[in-house]
């Protein structure tokens, strides 16, 4: 059983394309900006995103292409928010969430998962509409709250990485899954590192 997978894991990163090699590591680098809190995850963020577009295309992953073009708006405003001063000169802080935040967070989550859920189901020919939605949906509100600055969006970071290792490994595509065990361990240390950063705030 153990040798199996590593033969298709092997298999997998055989048949991995240089283009996918890219998007992983500049994936990579932009989680790692995140948790540094460099607004370089954006701009590093964004050559990620594009490029994987064209790869959930080809493995008929349309709800985590629908995602990449939301994540390259969302990288536009987050973009915006980290670098905007107030006319103190302060730039967007490190915080937690509001209740009003938490409503928001989970309305943006039901609302999308029950609409992506249903489009995939019955207009596409995807073979994990369920899944797909589901990660999709937490990727959106964590990315919303990343640009927000709030430490929650590592909560929803650490879930979406979960489920998503077995997804891609699923989809062949290895070198992504790889890419969401980096993650995962990148938004465990981020939170730990953001909490940490707020508490010196304090």
């Amino acid at each position: 059983m153990i040798l199996d997978i590593f033969d298709i894991l092997y298999q997998n990163l055989a048949d991995s394309s240089i283009l996918e090699a890219i998007a992983v590591i500049f994936g990579i680098m932009s989680v790692w900006f995140a948790k540094k809190e460099n607004i370089l995850v954006y701009p590093t963020g964004i050559v990620s995103v594009l490029i994987y577009i064209y790869i959930c295309f080809f493995a008929k992953l349309y709800a985590d292409m629908g995602i990449n073009f939301v994540y390259f708006v969302m990288s536009i405003y987050g973009w915006y928010m980290w670098s905007r001063k107030d006319a103190g000169k302060h730039v967007l802080p490190i915080s937690w969430c509001k209740p009003k935040d938490h409503l928001i967070s989970a309305g943006m989550l039901v609302g999308f998962f029950i609409s992506l859920s249903y489009f995939l189901s019955n207009y596409t020919d995807s073979n994990v509409p369920v899944i797909d939605s589901l990660t999709t949906s937490i990727f959106i509100v964590a990315m919303w709250l990343m640009a927000r600055k709030k430490i929650e969006n590592w909560i929803y970071w650490i879930i979406a990485d979960v489920i998503s290792i077995p997804l891609y490994f699923y989809k062949e595509l290895a070198l992504t899954s790889i890419q969401f065990t980096v993650f995962l361990v990148l938004a465990i240390m981020g939170f730990i590192e953001w909490r940490r950063k707020l508490r010196e705030l304090k």
